[in-house]
């Protein structure tokens, strides 16, 4: 696996995901918030296989 996630990038979807996690586990949305755990994951791994699918990179070293 080839990181395909910039820094930007990844900080916005460690914070998307931590945020749908955080509203999932206090109820404010239903058992969808769990999803978070993709672009979480995503985000951690600097990887994103659909990034990789459609020929996108959005980091500069890479």
């Amino acid at each position: 696996m080839k990181a395909n996630v910039g820094n930007t990038d990844r900080i916005i979807r460690i914070i998307v995901g931590l945020a749908l996690i955080a509203l999932a586990v206090t109820g404010v949305i239903g058992w969808w918030g769990w999803l978070g755990i993709v672009p979480l994951v995503a985000g951690i791994v600097r990887f994103c296989p659909l990034y990789s699918v459609l020929g996108i990179k959005t980091c500069k070293e890479c």
